[in-house]
């Protein structure tokens, strides 16, 4: 009988609501490759923010903090990824036009992690990506 290995990193995936944003892609796409910007997508529970060239750090309360790098901003995608080598997770926003005024925004977030490790994030990740989504749909 083979026992249940809690070391093995397991796959989760979380999906954010499609939301429509009063903005072009490329006004999205120009907001969303300064990491400065990003403060203003936070939930109201952030306590800290720090952003660089390339990225940002962020806590919230009640949750540890969370250092992402913006690894790629195409015409339809942002890719957020951790930038600690010990969490493997990545945050894509995908974003699709709807006219010259109108983008269809969705989050997706995908990451591996240890069955207990996703037993205890899952939930404040999903709360997470909500805010997030509530937060860009008011751009």
């Amino acid at each position: 009988m083979q026992g249940f290995n809690f070391y093995k990193n397991i796959k989760m995936n979380l999906e954010g609501r499609k939301i429509t944003v009063n903005k072009s892609v490329p006004q999205l796409m120009e907001m969303l490759k300064n990491p400065e910007d990003y403060k203003d997508l936070m939930p109201s529970s952030l306590n800290k923010f720090e952003s660089w060239e390339d990225g940002f750090k962020f806590g919230l309360s009640g949750m540890p903090e969370i250092a992402l790098k913006i690894e790629e901003v195409s015409t339809n995608q942002v890719i957020l990824k951790s930038a600690s080598s010990s969490l493997d997770f990545a945050l894509t926003g995908t974003m699709n036009s709807i006219n010259d005024n109108q983008t269809e925004v969705q989050l997706l977030f995908e990451g591996k992690f240890n069955p207990f490790i996703k037993m205890m994030v899952e939930k404040p990740l999903q709360n997470f990506i909500n805010s997030l989504t509530d937060n860009i749909e008011k751009l």
